[in-house]
């Protein structure tokens, strides 16, 4: 092989590794920050306190191997499958409102000549922007009948003040602040996708006779399957991990426990009871639980937009 044949070799060798160090610090970040405490999540898992004698020793609480023993507890523990049973009714009434208004914001703010249509899609997009906290804070205190303005409206109409933190109906007040903080993004991705539709489609529709309306749910709204179901999955893992909501408005009322949602639970068994054994076990589940839906959205995915491609 001649010199020149040697050099060609060699540049194109170094050519193929340049991406890998291009990847090299998010691949350093992602183990770090990702791989790493999963991980530990896992180890920690499998791991137990063992308290000898009055455990008042130096050597009377030793840390030992506990196999699955921390996730058949974590399993068979009824606060759990209470905690879910409440976060499965909170998904069941907040995907629906809060998609429903995402779809039919996108599509009123999609047709031709909408009046201040740049300032609606700000308006509606804009409580995303607040942190969940925050808003968790300001929607709390407005629930208060004590310095709620609906409770004033309500007795100056004669009527009862409300009290949506009472009983049953704060799982109502929590979907409430969802679908406020959480309409606006997906709003905007239904938005964005419907103006990536090419425009000669709506035209040749309405050169057929299409009202709008039709247009709408003929057109649009299957065209919009694929954002439609990305949508509805990253909201579904969402619902999964409610936290800040309920915990933020748990020091307004006594409706909501410690353990209303599974990782407010988490949240206990960890700080509270000081059991990160038991608490990593149940993170490990509940991320076993998210990773399911993740490959099933994919799955979905690309059955469902792709598959015109792979036929």
């Amino acid at each position: 092989m001649s010199s020149a044949d040697t050099g060609r070799s060699r540049r194109g060798a170094a050519s193929r590794r340049v991406p890998y160090l291009f990847l090299a610090p998010a691949i350093v970040l992602f183990t770090l920050f990702v791989v790493l405490p999963i991980g530990y999540a896992i180890y920690l898992s499998l791991r137990k306190v063992k308290v000898s004698g009055l455990g008042l020793g130096r050597n009377s609480r030793k840390e030992i191997f506990a196999g699955l023993e921390n996730y058949r507890d974590a399993l068979s523990d009824p606060e759990l499958w209470s905690s879910a049973g409440r976060v499965l009714a909170y998904g069941a009434i907040l995907l629906p409102i809060m998609l429903g208004l995402a779809l039919l914001f996108a599509l009123l703010l999609d047709r031709p000549r909408v009046a201040l249509a740049r300032f609606s899609r700000l308006a509606i997009f804009l409580p995303y922007a607040v942190p969940g906290v925050i808003a968790s804070m300001l929607w709390g205190f407005l629930y208060l009948p004590a310095v709620s303005p609906f409770a004033s409206v309500a007795e100056w109409l004669g009527l009862p003040a409300p009290d949506p933190l009472t009983g049953n109906s704060v799982i109502f007040a929590i979907v409430n602040i969802a679908v406020w903080g959480g309409v606006g993004f997906n709003m905007i991705v239904l938005f964005t996708s419907l103006r990536a539709i090419p425009g000669e489609v709506y035209e040749s529709a309405r050169l057929d006779g299409c009202t709008e309306l039709q247009l709408a749910v003929r057109i649009k709204i299957p065209l919009l399957l694929p954002s439609l179901i990305m949508t509805t999955v990253f909201s579904l893992i969402a619902t999964l991990q409610v936290f800040t909501e309920p915990l933020t408005v748990r020091s307004l009322t006594n409706s909501i426990s410690s353990t209303w949602t599974p990782l407010m639970k988490i949240y206990s068994d960890a700080f509270a009871q000081n059991d990160i054994y038991s608490a990593a076990a149940t993170s490990v589940v509940i991320a076993g639980v998210t990773l399911v839906i993740s490959f099933g959205f994919l799955r979905l995915v690309q059955r469902q937009a792709f598959g015109s491609e792979n036929r």
